[in-house]
């Protein structure tokens, strides 16, 4: 099994490169991101590998960070996900945003990636979200205007109200969570969600 690859770039197209190590060239597919980050013709480079090994071929995938092996590796996990669309996916959006899409179950920006569906969208987010650790909104809060409620749900509610994504809003009611404190008020974070968000 290859696991890594270091060498020189020969060739960078669209969805592939080929990694010159010592005479001999090797066509990795990789997502956009990663091929994005590729230096230029020539120069060296250490790609992460995730070697697939079928009857009928063998495939290189290869990622600059270990954090998109990663995830390439839990969302070709989900049923209906190959290789080809979980690096659409990965082409689209950073380890953080799969990870916030997941656990916000956002399911529309994932299908941004070429190749996914509503039906597909909704069993990655359903699947993954167990596999993947939740963005810590530190234990529930209770909101002054709304006995026993989770503060910091409420607060991504309202942001959702006011015309933001569910990811978009996660992110920003988890980042103000983790700077008020786990006593904050379903005010006060919306006003520090949106003060992230640059409204």
């Amino acid at each position: 099994m290859i696991a890594a690859l270091s060498g020189a770039v020969l060739y960078c197209g669209a969805d592939q490169a080929v990694i010159d190590v010592g005479g001999v060239g090797y066509l990795v597919f990789a997502s956009r991101r990663t091929l994005e980050r590729m230096p230029a013709k020539g120069e060296a480079v250490r790609v992460l590998v995730e070697t697939h090994v079928r009857e009928d071929h063998i495939h290189l995938y290869g990622f600059i960070e270990e954090s998109e092996r990663a995830w390439f590796r839990l969302l070709t996990t989900v049923q209906g996900v190959g290789a080809r669309v979980a690096l659409a996916i990965l082409s689209v959006l950073s380890a953080d945003e799969i990870e916030r899409a997941i656990a916000a179950q956002d399911k529309a920006i994932i299908t941004r990636a070429d190749g996914v569906g509503p039906k597909l969208a909704a069993r990655i987010t359903a699947e993954l979200k167990d596999k993947v650790g939740e963005i810590s909104f530190g234990a529930p809060t209770r909101g002054a205007d709304q006995p026993g409620g989770n503060a910091s749900s409420d607060a991504v509610s309202a942001l959702v109200n006011l015309g933001y994504g569910r990811s978009e809003a996660f992110g920003a009611i988890a980042q103000a969570a983790a700077t008020l404190g786990r006593t904050a008020s379903i005010e006060a974070l919306v006003k520090a969600g949106l003060r992230e968000l640059g409204a």
